[in-house]
């Protein structure tokens, strides 16, 4: 090409060139370049934030399946040095609920390990569109945005400033997740933001990747959940669905259900947390009555599994929980507000610590 020609091309695409550095940086969800966690079916499910798969439809009980669509406890990660962050999103419309409606229907924004900013819908479309400043200086940060724990959700965008960078997550301490099974306390009914349900702060506290498997009300251990919870290559099992079933219930499902993960994982450690404290206890109602049954009946359980050789099933008192002196931590007398998801993740992290030997606790 005539040296001529060259240049004259090279001035008509400057401007091409230079316009395309001044547009802001799209990124559609799902893209490569966003990390999605929480999710034990994700590369079989995507785009839909579901948090169990299609295939197992017909074994889940329908109040499971639509309580699945929701995306407790998964998150949406990247690294970017852009200052701005826009997200376009759908959650769902608040209507009145025994729930904080930022738990409910909101997102968190995390940088750098840290508490940003929260959005939620403005109108009856349920729609979002929420810029936030990350900080001073183009420098690069870790972005985590916590979705809603209450509604299902649709992302649609994230935007960044023009010629923004833009990198994967760092992949987390451990290569495993832990899974969580349980109740509305589990899925993180009653907190005030999503990022702050107690497997939420135990996967900041821990470096480690998480998945929600709570379904409020519905937490009953059917075993065409546990054979669902057992697919799932985790690093711990914490069975935490004591809130749900009736006492015959719970001592009947419990041993089929940690059978049913033993087939598939003989030596990854389970937790089996008690009920904590319910103020019911104090007057002898039915629902104490059955506290005190199930809170009596797992950790002869745990022992009866541990005696038979199962060395690494472990016993979690719930009073280590959420005590009778900390029901302040309950927001009607049954759920963990803030303050008790707080305390429950307080509870849980030494024992998660011990049986996946990571460094103790700090003080908190």
């Amino acid at each position: 090409m005539p040296r001529c020609t060259a240049v004259v091309l090279c001035f008509l695409l400057l401007p091409l060139t230079l316009a395309a550095q001044s547009e802001p940086v799209r990124i559609p969800f799902p893209d490569p370049r966003l990390t999605v966690d929480g999710l034990g079916w994700w590369k079989e499910t995507q785009p839909s934030l579901q948090r169990l798969p299609e295939r197992l439809k017909p074994t889940i009980p329908p109040k499971v399946w639509r309580l699945a669509q929701i995306p407790a406890g998964v998150r949406v990660r990247l690294r970017t040095d852009s200052v701005h962050l826009t997200l376009e999103a759908k959650t769902g419309t608040y209507k009145v609920a025994p729930s904080p409606a930022l738990g409910l229907i909101g997102i968190d924004l995390y940088v750098n390990g840290r508490y940003h900013g929260s959005t939620l819908p403005e109108k009856e479309d349920g729609l979002i569109k929420k810029t936030w400043d990350t900080g001073k200086r183009v420098e690069m940060r870790d972005i985590t945005l916590y979705l809603p724990i209450g509604t299902p959700t649709l992302i649609q965008s994230i935007t960044l400033d023009p010629g923004a960078k833009v990198e994967l997550a760092p992949p987390y301490s451990h290569p495993k997740p832990i899974v969580y099974y349980g109740s509305s306390i589990t899925q993180g009914a009653q907190t005030s933001n999503p990022g702050m349900a107690f497997p939420c702060v135990l996967g900041r506290w821990l470096d480690m990747d998480f998945i929600n498997l709570g379904f409020s009300g519905n937490g009953k251990g059917e075993p065409a959940l546990a054979h669902a919870v057992a697919e799932i290559d985790a690093a711990c099992f914490v069975l935490d669905y004591w809130a749900n079933p009736t006492p015959t219930e719970y001592s009947t499902t419990l041993p089929g259900f940690v059978d049913i993960i033993r087939a598939k994982h003989p030596t990854t450690p389970i937790l089996v947390p008690s009920p904590y404290y319910n103020p019911s206890e104090a007057f002898g109602s039915r629902m104490g009555e059955y506290q005190v049954a199930k809170r009596k009946f797992a950790p002869k359980f745990v022992e009866q599994r541990r005696a038979a050789g199962d060395a690494n099933i472990h016993f979690v008192d719930g009073f280590s929980l959420i005590s009778p002196d900390q029901a302040d931590a309950l927001s009607d007398a049954r759920h963990a507000n803030t303050y008790g998801m707080f305390l429950y993740a307080r509870g849980l992290e030494p024992h998660l610590r011990r049986v996946l030997t990571l460094p103790p606790s700090p003080a908190r």
